[in-house]
């Protein structure tokens, strides 16, 4: 019998790397990878990878301009400079984020966006290897519709957490979503005082309910869980579009041969009796309507931040590069 990953693989979804660590995506040979914040911090602290930022504050120094702009430029850079490392060893994309300070700004998230596409274009690498990732707030999901409409570059709205963002993302015809299983299993283990099977996962619950939507409505918008704490949420979902998952979770399925049979099924939902909603152009149903999912609320918050935080850390990095 063939492992659990490959098993994954073969119901039809597609693996991706959640890393920004070269040697475990060459060792799992996944189709696409993503990155974010604290991925490329985490990654960045090791000797290995002291090249790129070395390469990002000197690309940043020899453009010149204020000590602050040439932080923006070499932090953009460095994403960059890890994506195209990654699309060295992977045949799909690469999703690059977009800073999380920018989550509730669209023409700001806008304009970063399209400076990382330009600095992939400047590194030889075009648009239609990268995935521009932004956060799952209403003004991200309005710069994914302007980006995927006006740009015809890809997006990824990340930090997920429930069917009211998932249902404006398609909307917004955003080429792929990341809803975040484990996070959505934490805030449940915490608020609830209790535990939960693979088959009771609140995280798992909510990918499926996604994936069946959309499937029944017709939507094209690919559905990737992500953020899995055990290899049990991750076999809950086979059949899923794409799921992105971390390297140590990678090599427990490889090492596993727990059968693995095929969980969501798109002919499936199609059955099903479903409302339909809509939040095209109605800001003030889909902040009503998000509001009220306390969880949902909280862990965008919660991730935004975490997020953004990291990204101050790493810009202090560089900024110590720079002026050294």
């Amino acid at each position: 019998m063939s492992n659990s990953l490959e098993q994954l693989k073969a119901s039809g979804t597609v693996v991706v790397s959640d890393t920004g660590d070269f040697a475990s995506i060459a060792q799992y040979k996944p189709q696409d990878a993503t990155t974010n914040p604290s991925l490329i911090l985490a990654a960045s602290k090791k000797a290995e990878y002291a090249a790129l930022i070395d390469n990002a504050v000197a690309y940043a120094k020899a453009k010149g301009g204020s000590s602050e702009e040439q932080v923006e430029l070499a932090l953009d850079r460095l994403l960059v400079e890890f994506g195209s490392e990654i699309l060295k060893l992977i045949p799909g994309k690469v999703s690059t984020e977009v800073d999380a300070s920018l989550s509730f700004d669209t023409a700001g998230s806008v304009a970063k966006a399209l400076k990382i596409i330009e600095l992939y274009k400047e590194a030889g690498i075009e648009k239609e290897r990268v995935l521009i990732k932004v956060a799952s707030t209403w003004e991200g999901i309005k710069a994914a519709e302007i980006l995927q409409r006006d740009h015809g570059i890809n997006c990824n709205l990340t930090l997920m957490f429930s069917l009211v963002q998932a249902i404006a993302a398609a909307e917004a015809d955003a080429f792929l979503i990341s809803p975040f299983v484990g996070r959505i299993l934490d805030w449940f283990k915490a608020a609830k005082k209790q535990e939960y099977t693979k088959e009771t996962d609140p995280g798992v619950a909510s990918v499926k309910s996604i994936f069946n939507y959309y499937k029944k409505f017709g939507y094209k918008t690919i559905v990737m869980g992500a953020s899995f704490r055990n290899t049990g949420e991750i076999t809950e979902l086979a059949g899923c579009d794409y799921l992105t998952i971390s390297p140590n979770l990678l090599q427990d399925l490889q090492s596993s041969q727990e059968a693995v049979p095929k969980k969501l099924d798109a002919a499936a939902a199609a059955a099903l009796d479903l409302e339909k909603k809509s939040y095209i152009n109605n800001e003030a149903a889909f902040r009503f309507d998000f509001n009220e999912d306390q969880m949902a609320v909280e862990k965008l918050r919660e991730g935004i931040s975490k997020f953004a935080a990291d990204g101050v850390v790493l810009k202090n990095v560089i900024k110590e590069k720079l002026a050294a």
